[in-house]
């Protein structure tokens, strides 16, 4: 009896607790909509404004050096070369005697023409006498004027032989000078073409070549720019923001294979009147000291010219340029903190940094780390930093704005 009791106490408490979980689930299920899920946080930034600083452009070509002399040195007269007076690969000052071809031939050439000069002078002297004479005897009506005539014309037939006769000594006078053969110029010799005891031939465009000389100091680099960077420069000068170095001397900087930075200073002295059609660029030219004779024609260069400046550029981090497709753009946080695409045009790269030609100004908030978690039109907890200083000496490429 006791046992059936309990049994029964038991089930009614089962169904009383049963019944109240089922009150408190209908009841919350007719409370309305679940709670909605706490808001995401704003992604945490890195912005600065950008560096405003004088910067001035220098446009990178390369180049070659060339000798601003460079000379080939061939026989003026045919004859066996007699006679070498240098070293080869040496430097050699202008006039100083190089080759000596046998000199006998038009040594003997120049006695001729002197002897025949000679005899030109004593013909013009009996000429002249004939003359005086048939004046005097046509004064009297001794000679027709026929005969005076006649002695007036030999006159002047020994007045032309004698001018020839003194053009014909000068010639030989060359031609023995022309058998010591002297530097034009100063500079570096190349080496002996020709060996002593060869039969060299002068005067005619084949005339034999005997070495060469290229002028060491001053000495020119050259270098082409295409057309775009020609206009450039073109509506620069017009501007008045840059002169043209066709006018100017506009200064360079020269960097050989082996050097760091730009260690060597020029100038412009010389850009070409037109443009290669079949390169499309324009050939400018360079020169520069050279007085240890360091610099050597036939090397290569890297040069920088002046493009432009010294100008404001704005500077933001490379970091901080994104690219969708063509476009580079910058993010901006605007004054509610809500992150903005700004498009923007890039110049060249200043060590980690790239100037901004247009698109943004200075007082503008540019994201600068964490563009990753950007979404335009989305707060972000920003935080100012900020931007290094740029290297200025520091080589900028043209052409390359990314």
């Amino acid at each position: 009896m006791t046992f059936r009791m309990n049994r029964g106490a038991g089930r009614a408490a089962g169904r009383a607790t049963f019944s109240a979980a089922l009150a408190v689930l209908l009841g919350a299920s007719g409370c309305g909509q679940p709670a909605a899920p706490p808001a995401a946080a704003a992604p945490e930034v890195s912005v600065s404004r950008p560096l405003i600083r004088p910067i001035t452009d220098w446009d990178e070509y390369t180049g070659r050096l060339e000798a601003v002399d460079a000379v080939e040195i061939r026989a003026r007269v045919t004859g066996y070369l007699q006679s070498m007076h240098f070293q080869e690969g040496t430097l050699v000052e202008k006039g100083d005697l190089l080759f000596v071809i046998d000199p006998r031939p038009y040594e003997a050439l120049l006695q001729r023409a002197n002897a025949e000069l000679v005899g030109a002078q004593i013909r013009l002297e009996l000429a002249q006498n004939d003359f005086a004479r048939a004046e005097r005897l046509f004064s009297s009506r001794a000679i027709s004027e026929e005969e005076l005539d006649a002695r007036a014309k030999e006159q002047q037939q020994a007045t032309a032989a004698l001018a020839a006769a003194r053009a014909a000594v000068r010639s030989a006078e060359l031609d023995a000078e022309f058998t010591r053969v002297h530097a034009p110029v100063a500079g570096r010799i190349g080496r002996e073409l020709v060996s002593e005891g060869n039969l060299v031939s002068g005067g005619t465009p084949q005339s034999t070549l005997l070495t060469t000389i290229v002028s060491l100091d001053p000495i020119h680099v050259y270098f082409t720019a295409d057309e775009r960077a020609f206009l450039r420069y073109q509506r620069l000068d017009q501007e008045g923001e840059r002169p043209s170095s066709r006018t100017t001397e506009n200064p360079v900087r020269m960097q050989l294979a082996d050097e760091e930075g730009f260690p060597h200073r020029g100038h412009m002295d010389f850009v070409d009147n037109r443009v290669d059609r079949a390169t499309g660029t324009m050939q400018g030219r360079a020169v520069f000291p050279n007085p240890d004779y360091f610099l050597t024609p036939g090397l290569f260069a890297r040069v920088q010219l002046l493009g432009r400046g010294p100008y404001d550029a704005v500077l933001i981090p490379d970091a901080a340029i994104a690219a969708d497709q063509a476009q580079r753009f910058v993010y901006v946080v605007d004054e509610s903190g809500i992150a903005q695409r700004q498009p923007v045009e890039l110049g060249r790269r200043i060590g980690e940094l790239r100037i901004v030609a247009s698109g943004l100004d200075p007082d503008d908030t540019v994201i600068v780390d964490g563009l990753q978690r950007v979404r335009v039109g989305s707060p972000v907890a920003a935080t100012a930093v900020t931007i290094a200083e740029p290297a200025l000496q520091a080589s900028a490429i043209p052409g390359q704005a990314r």
